[in-house]
């Protein structure tokens, strides 16, 4: 028998499969302790849970599918990028990105993406699958424990305090799994990370959108948006021929509406592509009067294209446009990028 994937259970999950056999029903939380607070991966360090248990436990469950193949670690050392093997041979990438006071953890939702931009690397490969709720949950508790034991020595954050869904894939496509990780991560009596410390990001997915605005947790809403023209966002994000630009900000101004919380739009800088002042000027009509903020990104290099970032004139005259318009705009200091772990660079390359 294939061993249950235990980070793939909900809680009232795990109480029914402890249940059936014979455990009683306290012992559910101590499981769920030991797997989210304590961070075990190893059902021989559960030392309050009997003997006999933890032996049917090793026998019966797993809480681990993730498999470290390789680790890249940045010149600078607050960037790590961790290649992780699925148990049926497909591959992901996630990064943990330390700051001063800051660990985030950005995390992927599926094996590939479907969108299909031609300036990401994750989508040159074509999409492969979605990832469960443990296999994206247990992103962002690999490198919890990482930081648990080494984070003080690294910057003195020692616990994971920011997650964002910006990783492989495209959330809204895996949507209902998705949330279910957002919720397992938020658990008070679990893993405890607040939801406005939590980001999902989006090539425009109405639906999703949509859908996020009726949501209870506050959970941060980022829009890969890169264009401000139908012409020219049909061929960065061909997402956007099923959900153009004015159906994608009927749905923003219906989540800001109910949600009252801001957007944020990423935006990647390409040299003659999408640089120029008249993106700027039309980028700036499309958000004036609107709740959000502008990340401008200098595009990160990919293999197999010829496009590359603007010079940081052109970068900073872009930035001006939007700023003397008074459309809030900055310009992202990217992390990773020696070890292609910065925004568009994810791909899971591997021998």
């Amino acid at each position: 028998m294939t061993p249950t994937y235990l980070i793939n259970l909900s809680f009232p999950q795990i109480q029914a499969w402890l249940a059936a056999r014979g455990q009683p029903a306290y012992r559910a939380r101590q499981l769920w302790r030991w797997l989210y607070v304590n961070l075990a991966n190893d059902f021989d360090a559960m030392t309050n849970l009997p003997l006999s248990l933890r032996e049917e436990l090793a026998q019966a469950a797993s809480c681990r599918a993730l498999t470290l193949r390789e680790e890249k670690v940045a010149p600078d050392g607050l960037t790590r990028k961790g290649l992780f093997e699925l148990p049926d041979g497909e591959h992901l990438e996630a990064v943990l990105m330390l700051y001063r006071k800051r660990a985030t953890v950005c995390a992927s939702t599926q094996v590939g993406c479907a969108i299909g931009c031609p300036f990401c690397a994750t989508g040159q490969g074509g999409f492969r699958r979605d990832l469960s709720v443990g296999e994206i949950v247990e992103q962002v508790l690999h490198f919890a424990r990482l930081l648990n034991v080494a984070g003080q020595d690294w910057t003195g954050v020692t616990a994971v305090t920011n997650v964002v869904l910006m990783g492989m894939g495209e959330p809204f496509a895996n949507y209902e799994t998705t949330w279910a990780a957002v919720e397992r991560l938020h658990d008070p009596d679990g893993f405890n990370l607040g939801a406005r410390r939590m980001t999902i990001s989006t090539a425009g997915l109405v639906p999703g959108i949509l859908r996020m605005a009726k949501e209870a947790l506050p959970v941060n809403l980022a829009i890969s948006l890169h264009a401000a023209t139908d012409a020219l966002r049909n061929q960065l994000v061909p997402i956007n021929q099923r959900y153009p630009l004015n159906a994608l900000f009927r749905a923003l101004k219906v989540y800001v509406e109910r949600t009252h919380r801001r957007v944020s739009f990423e935006y990647v800088l390409i040299d003659g592509v999408n640089d120029s002042p008249a993106q700027a000027h039309a980028l700036a009509a499309r958000l004036k009067g609107f709740l959000g903020h502008v990340n401008l990104i200098p595009l990160n290099p990919i293999p197999n294209s010829d496009w590359h970032a603007p010079k940081r004139p052109a970068v900073e005259a872009f930035r001006d446009i939007l700023k003397k318009a008074r459309i809030p705009v900055s310009i992202r200091l990217e992390r990773g990028v020696e070890i292609a772990a910065a925004c568009g660079q994810l791909r899971a390359d591997h021998n």
